[in-house]
């Protein structure tokens, strides 16, 4: 009982720390895309758009490593040490959770280069600097792909936000280019068209699509048990709900049936519905 509370705890922590880290890179690369060395209005000086840059970033950072800490220890799915730092090596869900850990490698590269700007000069951390945008994507990608709340109308609503951030950073920018660069200009707008609809049609064929979980990579063995799961709770709930019929002679809604199941590892949870971790989709 006290070990399976403490795994929904981790899983509950794993989510909110990956939606809040991808607030705050979204914001942090948003005011990096707007230019923030430039951006500052007559009540707000420079130094303080710098200043929230900085911080969220690192704030960003360390929760991130709760992230993937909490992700280690929850023995949901079978993640261990090297899938948080190598891509394509993880037996649940290769794809999506390397890209988490490609965001993850190239976040630490930035913080390395940062830390020791003085010695590689100035133009070798810009240019690991700039990754930083590479890395926002990936890491929008990595959260649908693996998170279980992507079918949710908050997150999905989280993820509109999120890109209308970065897209309005975006065209800030190209908005502020010099003149000769209209022609770079004008291929940024279209990338940043481009994009979000690449965005909606891969959501439409993939998380939101009926099957994901066994298209994304989850083990079989996780799947067959939660499918046996599925049919242990829809038989109790068949089972409740003809005891409530023709009560006093009328027909009444059956109670919500909530049944505690333990199936540690399985994606099944003490007290939650099988479904909750997106193991039908």
């Amino acid at each position: 009982m006290g070990s399976t509370a403490g795994s929904s705890a981790l899983w509950y922590l794993t989510r909110g720390t990956g939606t809040v880290t991808l607030v705050l890179l979204t914001i942090s690369v948003a005011l990096g895309v707007a230019n923030v060395r430039r951006l500052q209005t007559e009540t707000v000086p420079r130094f303080v758009f710098e200043a929230v840059h900085r911080r969220v970033a690192m704030l960003g950072l360390a929760l991130l490593a709760v992230h993937i800490v909490t992700s280690l220890l929850d023995p949901f799915a079978p993640i261990r040490l090297i899938d948080a730092v190598v891509p394509l090596v993880s037996a649940y869900r290769p794809i999506w959770l390397g890209l988490g850990a490609l965001a993850f490698d190239v976040l630490i590269a930035i913080v390395m280069t940062s830390v020791l700007r003085r010695r590689l000069g100035y133009r070798a951390w810009r240019v690991t600097h700039s990754l930083a945008y590479v890395c926002w994507p990936i890491a929008l990608v990595h959260g649908l792909g693996t998170g279980s709340d992507a079918k949710t109308s908050w997150m999905l609503l989280l993820t509109a936000g999120c890109v209308a951030i970065v897209l309005v950073a975006v065209w800030m920018r190209a908005a502020a280019s010099s003149r000769d660069q209209s022609g770079i200009r004008a291929s940024v707008v279209l990338a940043s068209l481009a994009a979000p609809l690449a965005l909606v049609v891969w959501l439409a064929n993939g998380p939101l699509a009926a099957g994901w979980a066994k298209r994304a990579g989850t083990p079989r063995s996780l799947l067959a048990t939660a499918s046996r799961s599925a049919l242990s709770s829809a038989s109790s709930g068949a089972s409740a709900t003809s005891e409530c019929i023709d009560v006093r002679g009328k027909r009444v809604t059956p109670p919500l049936v909530y049944r505690p199941l333990r199936f540690q590892g399985a994606g099944v949870r003490h007290g939650e519905p099988v479904a909750a971790r997106g193991w039908g989709r």
